[in-house]
């Protein structure tokens, strides 16, 4: 079975930082389409940021230059959050699939996604 695991969620103050990890089983994982997105309860989900099986990021633009995504070679996505907002209080889940198109706006609707970790900034 697949598994993503996010942690690293807590409670910091603006302009804090955290860094969130999303553990990933039964997958090969250097051809997956990654990523996080975030969800405030009553809201539609809002797309993070993206990491490419070739290497390469995107992010959206609430969050480009503060938050940087990553991955290393033991099954692990990283996202770092610097400088954080209030507004980027949400739970933030970790996705991952195949797509033909390995796009920033659809990692919302990934197939397989974690439980998500909660951010919140004061």
């Amino acid at each position: 079975d697949v598994q993503l695991v996010e942690s690293g969620g807590g409670s910091v103050q603006a302009g804090g930082a955290l860094r969130l990890s999303c553990n990933v089983s039964g997958y090969t994982f250097s051809s997956e389409c990654m990523g996080w997105f975030r969800q405030v309860a009553g809201k539609e989900r809002e797309p993070v940021a993206i990491f490419d099986s070739d290497g390469s990021t995107r992010y959206a633009d609430s969050v480009k230059g503060r938050f940087t995504v990553s991955r290393n070679n033991t099954n692990t996505l990283h996202l770092q959050l610097n400088n954080l907002k209030p507004e980027d209080s949400a739970m933030y889940y970790c996705a991952a699939d195949r797509p033909r198109v390995c796009a920033l706006s659809d990692v919302g609707e990934f197939g397989n996604r974690g439980r998500g970790t909660q951010v919140t900034v004061s």
